[in-house]
């Protein structure tokens, strides 16, 4: 494994942005940066052996800063929805800041100021990249000192291993994700609803118009939410279904089949007929989140140097039940001093030529 570091430029207080480019024996390569832990590209070959950046990503490490899609960032504290922006834990409710759905809700951990947006100490130990995160007691209203850290693996079989860790001083609650987006075509190709979804999911979440969990869950049999065969992003996107007309297409949460704590589990496939590309996902995270990028539109120019458009890519999130601290039913996300977070996400890059 080669791995190169690189200063992509410097913020306006001096601190370095680093550019990290991991290289396996084939080739293929990740590049992630030090602002929110974050993947820039994967570049991985298809059935035919060229290679394209699946991921997308900026071109400019400034537009990192406080972009809405959170382009392939580690999110935190608390990734997606919490309602009221507050839980209450041992009897004491905590109160966080409140950035969505019109100061609501919180969401992705304080948004602006959430761990996404946060420059993440960095270093490489051997074969792998390691961000780690101070967050102070307090940080939006979240109780406890928290240390965090990310671990990037990549190996010569193209497989993307991300592990979290973190401990904390008081009590308090978790929930660490990365939100890439995948066009498995190439990030510059349209198209990427084209793809194929397949999820090992037979119940989604319920959520309401604001995309606030309810803590139900509800059987995907005979709606647009089943994806227990291979399907098309785009072939019930519009339906007139309410979970769709509420995330203005699938921006929804599914519960994975056959969870157990800590225990890695088959959460989906993700393939592109044209390209032969297949990204194979696992997680020890109970839900996976699908978000097709329906609001992309608008966001900073492209690693590659275009727009992105409207459903440019699906954003596949690994992570808790969502707004799981005020649903007592749902797995915990409560962490103690004493005991350590280790959560894993892992996307694997194959081709139908394998």
């Amino acid at each position: 494994m080669e791995i190169e570091q690189n200063i992509w430029g410097f913020t306006a207080e001096g601190e370095a942005i680093v550019l990290y480019k991991m290289t396996n024996a084939g080739g293929a390569s990740v590049k992630l940066t030090n602002i929110g832990a974050t993947v820039v590209s994967v570049e991985v070959p298809d059935r035919d052996g060229r290679l394209a950046n699946v991921a997308l990503g900026y071109d400019d490490f400034k537009s990192y800063f406080g972009d809405g899609p959170c382009m392939g960032k580690t999110v935190g504290r608390f990734a997606n929805r919490i309602r009221g922006a507050k839980f209450t834990l041992d009897g004491v409710e905590y109160r966080l800041s409140a950035n969505c759905s019109e100061g609501r809700h919180h969401t992705h951990g304080g948004g602006i100021n959430g761990f996404a947006n946060k420059i993440w100490e960095s270093r490489v130990e051997t074969d792998r990249v390691v961000f780690s995160l101070f967050s102070p007691d307090g940080d939006q209203g979240y109780p406890g000192d928290l240390n965090a850290e990310v671990v990037y693996d990549w190996s010569d079989d193209c497989e993307l291993e991300i592990t979290y860790y973190a401990k904390t001083t008081a009590p308090t609650i978790i929930n660490l994700t990365n939100h890439s987006y995948f066009n498995l075509k190439g990030e510059d190709r349209p198209g990427a609803m084209d793809q194929l979804l397949q999820i090992n999911g037979s119940k989604y979440l319920r959520y309401d118009a604001d995309c606030v969990c309810t803590g139900e869950l509800v059987d995907v049999k005979g709606t647009p939410m089943d994806f227990s065969e291979p399907k098309a992003l785009s072939a019930e996107i519009d339906a007139d279904y309410e979970p769709l007309r509420f995330g203005s297409g699938y921006d929804q949460s599914w519960a994975i089949d056959g969870y157990e704590k800590g225990k890695l589990s088959e959460a989906g496939v993700l393939y592109d007929p044209q390209s032969g590309r297949r990204m194979r996902i696992r997680t020890t995270q109970p839900s996976i989140h699908i978000y097709a990028g329906n609001y992309l539109e608008g966001c900073p120019q492209s690693i590659s140097g275009h727009p992105y458009g409207r459903r440019a890519g699906v954003a596949i999130e690994c992570q808790a039940y969502p707004n799981s601290p005020n649903c007592p039913g749902f797995p915990s996300t409560v962490l103690r001093p004493g005991e350590i977070y280790n959560e894993k996400i892992v996307f694997r890059f194959e081709t139908d030529a394998n």
